[in-house]
């Protein structure tokens, strides 16, 4: 369309906009446009443009000038654009009901005024991110044992609630409060405080509680380089053969990661506080030590651990990660509770028929004993949780491929006791001096030398995106994997207080097979079900550690646990 000047007219006056409705942000803006302006633009669009294009400008012009000036003024220029000849009454009537009808819906979209917040975020703070996640379970485990049973059904509350974000200058910080204090689980049991002691009744609170979970800074100095200090999520990698997914280790972490082309190399340094001992001095006569008059000298425990890997990615589809792991332990000292640092034994409390202990599975454990208890080691008549002559050498390893929708993995965990020899001989000796004490009708057994070994091999399958959604790593609606891996882990093969305390129930000298599905229900809830089966190695031995949900029982010759879980994770 050309002008009489043979040009294209330049229309400036508020460019006719693509959509009719405008923000109240946009509105108060042009709130400033007078009728004046108002009028000379509609004189210039009279002479540029068709009438029935004028219309629409018309009506957005009294829009903004509505904005401005009062109704009333707006009569008084449609008024005026009528006696000039600018517009006819039809024309002017159709113009004032499309501005009223504009004025309506740009009120009813406006949004409302935000009031202003009452919390005050501290200037430390950079960001700040809600997390954790809410879990219900029902749970069926049994272990069977040679003189008989123990079945545990019941249903299971877990609450993991924390705080973490980015502080200044590098530093990173977190927070975590769960609802147990087990540092293996945070489930509680419903109804428990019908059974408990003191009586409460049913419905009761006291089974529950709130823990620090996390706790923990950081420092990003280098892109390459991210230290911690604090009580943290596992920074290893790892499977739950070696370490419990709910365990969160305490000391300090060094992680390091260096990409070469398609590699990308990393290494985990960690020097974790296994066991405080404090006063690490005190002379005899003052209450400390484990009859209080000989006083204690001991160091504090910590396990080292070292790692080195690759994640190496061949394709966009296909990469595979693997590394190399090697756990020592210091600050071993012997008779000091709940004796780390003695001969670990892992064998039941049967002493033979017509014995003092004449049930054969019993593991002797007794509830009422303390860490210090004499006679006992935290509660058991044999040794559970001792860690000398634990030199572990552990590598983890997986292989991840992207096939159509899905993605799939190869995963799996193979370690090797460097002291297992040791680890065994100590253990027969031990568990041979127990039975000459008690006067056993059974006899003892040689070292095990050969159970020194864990091997855990697996595969999962999910649509994109949902690998980990059986740990609650990842939640996504219509997500979806399956889980399997097959386990042998052996008497003396690794540390029986790191173990999933699930599968298989915290314990050595047992290998089985464990499946999961879980399926995305929304975007954050999910349903889960696992199963696992397991059975003893060696027959000769007991089945070592000291899970409490089924402590009665060593060995066990049987086990086999259900869980059906329903999640929000946030």
């Amino acid at each position: 369309m050309m002008n009489r000047l043979g040009k294209k007219p330049r229309i400036f006056f508020l460019g006719l906009p693509n959509k009719v409705t405008q923000s109240p942000a946009r509105l108060t803006l042009n709130a400033g446009i007078g009728s004046l302006r108002s009028s000379i633009m509609l004189n210039l669009l009279r002479k540029a443009l068709p009438t029935r294009l004028l219309c629409p400008g018309i009506a957005l012009a009294l829009l903004c000038a509505g904005r401005a000036v009062a109704a009333d003024s707006s009569d008084v220029l449609l008024d005026l654009f009528v006696k000039k000849g600018f517009v006819t009454e039809e024309e002017a009537k159709r113009v004032k009901s499309e501005a009223e009808a504009l004025r309506a819906a740009a009120a009813t979209n406006a949004m409302p005024e935000m009031p202003e917040s009452k919390w005050k975020i501290s200037d430390a703070i950079k960001s700040v991110e809600l997390f954790g996640d809410l879990r219900l379970r029902y749970e069926e485990r049994e272990a069977k044992t040679p003189g008989g049973r123990i079945e545990l059904d019941r249903g299971r509350y877990a609450v993991r609630l924390g705080l973490r974000g980015q502080a200044f200058d590098d530093f990173y910080y977190g927070f975590r409060l769960d609802t147990a204090a087990n540092p293996r689980s945070p489930w509680v049991t419903f109804g428990t405080s019908s059974s408990a002691v003191p009586y409460q009744g049913p419905f009761g609170k006291s089974a529950a509680g709130v823990n620090i979970g996390q706790v923990y800074l950081g420092w990003v100095p280098a892109n390459w380089l991210d230290i911690t200090v604090g009580k943290f999520a596992n920074p290893l990698f790892n499977t739950p053969m070696v370490w419990d997914s709910d365990l969160n280790p305490e000391g300090a972490v060094e992680r390091f990661k260096y990409s070469v082309g398609a590699a990308d190399l990393f290494a985990t340094f960690g020097q974790f506080l296994y066991a405080d001992f404090n006063p690490n001095f005190a002379s005899g006569g003052f209450g400390v030590g484990v009859n209080g008059l000989t006083g204690q000298d001991t160091d504090n425990i910590f396990l080292l651990a070292w790692q080195a890997g690759v994640d190496y990615h061949f394709t966009t589809n296909l990469s595979a990660k693997i590394a190399g792991t090697l756990y020592n332990y210091i600050g071993l000292k012997t008779n000091l509770p709940p004796y780390f640092g003695d001969a670990y034994v892992g064998e039941g409390a049967f002493l033979g028929p017509n014995s003092i202990s004449p049930v054969d599975g019993a593991s002797g454990f007794n509830p009422s004993a303390g860490a210090a208890t004499p006679g006992f080691f935290a509660g058991y008549p044999n040794n559970q949780t001792g860690i000398r002559h634990l030199l572990i050498v552990d590598v983890p390893f997986q292989l991840n491929y992207s096939v159509g929708p899905f993605d799939t993995r190869l995963f799996g965990d193979v370690s090797y006791n460097l002291e297992g020899r040791q680890r065994a001989e100590e253990a027969a000796s031990a568990y041979a001096a127990y039975l000459s004490a008690n006067s056993a009708t059974i006899a003892p057994f040689s070292p095990q030398r050969d159970d020194v070994k864990a091997y855990q091999a697996g595969f999962a399958i999910g649509n994109h995106g949902s690998l980990g959604l059986v740990y609650n790593a990842v939640s996504r609606k219509n997500g979806w994997e399956f889980r399997t891996y097959w386990q042998h882990v052996e008497q003396y093969a690794l540390d029986p207080n790191l173990v999933d305390s699930d599968f298989f129930e915290g314990r050595e000298n047992l290998e089985g097979v464990y499946g999961s599905f879980a399926y995305g229900l929304g975007r954050n809830v999910i349903g889960t079900v696992r199963y696992g089966r397991a059975e003893r190695i060696n027959n000769k031995l007991g089945t070592g550690g000291s899970n409490q949900d089924i402590p009665q029982v060593n060995p066990i010759t049987h086990y086999s646990i259900l869980q059906l879980d329903l999640s929000w994770r946030f």
